[in-house]
């Protein structure tokens, strides 16, 4: 790597974040690995059924305690965490801005040409090799550089990224739970860098929400149970993402024409109304999936959901949740055009389908 080596074992911290933003990265920091106060909420969240059917947040080791509770549950081997960030907004409306009853919302995390978690990964990757290819070289023989150890996480690791994020400066927790920049807003894709190397942390971002209670009070499914704490169980995000079978009748009416993912807590904080543009030619929206059309999502076969979302995070859903989806946000949208289409997905094999085509029609006839 020429003069790109790191000059010596003090600035490996310095070089580290250095090749974040040399890889792509908007952000990076790093933080110490440590049991701090927000971890410890994570348990009486849990407890609390916060976390619905996500069985994946309740892994827990063998002595039954929750990995994602403390990294030194789930990696005692890592001293330090390199949290980097990539900005994945684009000049497109917010979901607030659109009007056309016939269309739907897809969470713009969900747009892009590649699933995220391969774009970031594929940085985060870059970064680690830069980092075990040169940690030893100015002190070839070391404890330290002998026994190096890393990790690389995109949202799949026993790790809260965001209480990391900012005890890493990358931004504060926001009132919505998302982690927010003063430069770049929230519009933020977190990766991950475990490591075995004791590095100089950063400065902990410092909160800047202040008395604003936007993203509060804008929920329509009232899935924050404070400032700082949020009941998944309500959000529009899991119930479009990770629910499965039935949605909660009571729950339908606020999921307006959403149908993956919400991004409403988002839009309307302050702090993303001057978000700059992103650069990154990955998170470019796909045809289609900016304000995708209601029907030909409820309408949709096996094959083409495969082709349309092919390496797309939406796949998550499943066909089944989409079209589920779809259904419901026709009901909410009132337009009687739907009809004649639901009363065909009531007789759906279906019969989550079926149920909700039957409430949609309800709601439109009513």
């Amino acid at each position: 790597m020429g003069s790109s080596r790191m000059p010596a074992i003090a600035d490996i911290s310095s070089f580290i974040k250095r090749a974040a933003l040399e890889g792509g990265f908007d952000l990076a920091g790093i933080a110490p690995v440590r049991d701090f106060d927000e971890l410890a909420y994570f348990p009486q969240w849990i407890a609390g059924g916060h976390a619905g059917e996500m069985k994946y947040l309740e892994a827990r080791d063998e002595s039954g305690r929750l990995k994602r509770e403390s990294l030194r549950v789930a990696a005692p081997w890592a001293r330090s965490v390199v949290v980097c960030a990539i900005n994945y907004n684009t000049a497109h409306p917010y979901s607030s801005e659109v009007n056309d009853p016939e269309r739907g919302w897809i969470s713009r995390y969900a747009w892009g040409q590649e699933d995220y978690h391969e774009v970031v990964l594929r940085r985060l990757r870059e970064v680690e090799r830069r980092i075990c290819e040169d940690a030893d070289a100015p002190s070839k023989g070391s404890a330290q550089a002998q026994a190096l150890r890393t990790w690389c996480y995109v949202d799949t690791g026993p790790i809260v990224e965001r209480v990391y994020a900012k005890y890493a400066g990358v931004g504060w927790i926001g009132k919505n739970t998302c982690v927010l920049n003063q430069k770049l807003g929230s519009w933020l894709f977190l990766g991950v860098i475990l490591t075995s190397l004791e590095l100089t942390p950063d400065v902990p971002a410092a909160d800047r929400c202040g008395t604003c209670t936007r993203c509060l009070d804008a929920c329509p499914t009232n899935a924050f149970v404070g400032p700082y704490q949020l009941d998944a169980t309500k959000c529009i995000s899991y119930l479009t993402i990770e629910k499965r079978g039935p949605i909660p009748a009571e729950l339908r009416e606020g999921m307006g024409r959403h149908v993956f993912g919400c991004d409403i807590c988002q839009d309307v904080c302050p702090w993303n109304r001057k978000a700059p543009e992103t650069g990154a030619p990955e998170f470019q929206p796909r045809d289609g999936l900016v304000n995708p059309a209601l029907e030909w999502l409820a309408e949709m076969k096996a094959e083409e959901f495969r082709e349309t979302f092919r390496g797309s995070p939406v796949r998550r859903a499943k066909l089944s949740g989409v079209r589920r989806n779809a259904v419901i946000a026709m009901g909410n949208s009132g337009d009687r055009k739907f009809v004649p289409t639901l009363e065909r997905l009531c007789e759906d094999e279906d019969p989550v389908l079926g149920e909700s085509a039957k409430w949609a029609m309800e709601r439109i006839c009513d």
